[in-house]
């Protein structure tokens, strides 16, 4: 088969070269994308008069069964016809004949493929981002549920002071949010439109790139010809906002993987999020936690990766851009992957509340409020910490915590303990005690949910509106 290229050149293209330089295997995930451009060319192309009106009629009716035969997963692609574009206008010229080749009057594939990754990467990351907005509803639902319940907090995985469980869940809410500020924020750049760029320089023809925009949904136009074929700025963008999301994935999973445990004790995974061990009957491992955990590397590999690929990239089209879209496509993916299922392994899960009140009673995690208690007497806080530093050696040798310790044995190391010391040692007391903005007192945490409730409405709303604007 000859190449649609291949008019200046007297030897067929070598086996391993066609091989090695094809991206069919990969990009044909574009395919739907690449129609749906074709279709808006060739409709701009007819109405600008650049090819007879009854040829463009002709070429979309041609793109629309081919359109067709893809969604229903009917069209054969083949690797001599290099990628996606190729492969969709052989099979046009297949079907409708030598005036298909009119097609692809006024445009290369460098502002093709562009266009194509646009579209993609525009609708996947509303997906994602309305993912996310799954996720922050599972999570307030649990902190709404599990309000009561006190946990250890912990630095240097060292417990530190008692916090509520939902306070906890809602410094996740807070990443995941910002998470979708950083998706949304990038469709900026995403919903930009190359076509019209020619190869690198622009069209001889009088083409109309903003009819082209507004059929496709585009908000702005790339301004630069150059800038427009060369850009992945738009790919390392998404790449970096999935890193990081990922990486806030798998610091939860980290915990799940450790709350789950024998020694924690704190909350048991759902069955269905769940799996056994071959060998040994009474193993239930986080198996879907871990390889989130896991994944989280590949994802940052495909950042990597393509930051690897531009660097010192001269422009404007180069071969080496070809290795954009695999990393994009494995991130979408494993993105859109391992939300659906933490955001199903956090809604099922179990919070096993007398392991953690346990827990949680026999740590001196309250100590920070003792030495507060003798500041609020009077006590410099420095010389306060060194008391009860004290207090706690004492207990420590002799297997106790500081609410077992009598008044007299407190007043042996400060007469300014009175009854009331007892109160302030009350976890509750400890947990609302922190009664400030961003606290983890009770009522904070409250108001802090309603405030994260009130505004998921809107991402929600966002997302919809998104969709409904896009053309596929």
């Amino acid at each position: 088969m000859s190449k649609l290229w291949g008019g200046r050149f007297t030897k067929p293209t070598d086996k391993l070269v066609e091989e090695f330089t094809a991206s069919i295997p990969f990009d044909q995930k574009l395919a739907v994308e690449d129609i749906y451009g074709s279709l808006a060319h060739v409709k701009m192309l007819g109405a600008c008069g650049i090819i007879p009106v009854e040829d463009a009629e002709q070429i979309g009716a041609g793109l629309r069964e081919l359109l067709a035969e893809v969604k229903a997963g009917q069209l054969q692609f083949s690797i001599q016809n290099e990628d996606v574009h190729m492969n969709i206008e052989q099979h046009l010229l297949e079907r409708i004949g030598p005036v298909g080749g009119k097609l692809h009057t006024g445009r290369s594939r460098n502002d093709q493929v562009a266009l194509d990754m646009h579209m993609y990467l525009r609708r996947e990351t509303v997906h994602i981002v309305g993912l996310l907005a799954d996720l922050l509803a599972v999570l307030l639902a649990q902190g709404d549920q599990y309000l009561h319940v006190i946990i250890p907090g912990y630095t240097h995985l060292q417990r530190a002071q008692p916090v509520l469980l939902s306070h906890h869940l809602l410094a996740y809410v807070g990443m995941f949010s910002r998470d979708a500020e950083r998706f949304q924020d990038s469709l900026k750049r995403i919903d930009l439109l190359p076509l019209g760029a020619g190869a690198l320089a622009g069209t001889t023809f009088p083409i109309d790139r903003q009819m082209v925009a507004d059929e496709l949904g585009f908000s702005r136009i790339y301004e630069n010809s150059m800038d427009a074929v060369s850009d992945r700025d738009f790919i390392l963008e998404f790449l970096a906002a999935s890193s990081i999301l990922m990486m806030h994935l798998s610091r939860f999973c980290e915990e799940l993987v450790l709350w789950s445990s024998t020694e924690f004790g704190f909350v048991e995974l759902d069955d269905a999020y769940s799996t056994g061990s071959s060998i040994m009957p009474q193993k239930k491992n986080p198996d879907v936690a871990e390889l989130i955990r896991g994944k989280t590397g590949r994802v940052y590999g495909d950042l990597i990766g393509l930051l690897t690929v531009l660097k010192s990239l001269p422009l404007a089209y180069n071969k080496d851009l070809q290795e954009d879209k695999e990393g994009m496509f494995d991130t979408v993916t494993t993105v859109k992957g391992s939300l659906a299922l933490f955001t199903g392994m956090i809604e099922t899960l179990q919070v096993k509340e007398d392991n953690i009140k346990r827990a949680v009673s026999h740590d001196f995690s309250n100590a920070t409020d003792l030495a507060d208690y003798l500041v609020r007497k009077g006590l410099p806080f420095r010389q306060a910490h060194e008391v009860i530093g004290k207090l706690v050696l004492t207990c420590i040798e002799r297997g106790i915590y500081l609410a077992d310790l009598s008044l007299a044995e407190y007043r042996e190391h400060s007469t300014l303990f009175g009854e009331d010391l007892f109160e302030f040692l009350d976890l509750r007391h400890v947990v609302d005690a922190r009664d400030v903005l961003g606290g983890t007192a009770t009522v904070q945490v409250r108001q802090a949910l309603d405030r994260a409730l009130e505004r998921l409405p809107q991402l929600q709303a966002w997302v919809e509106q998104q969709l409904q604007r896009l053309p596929i």
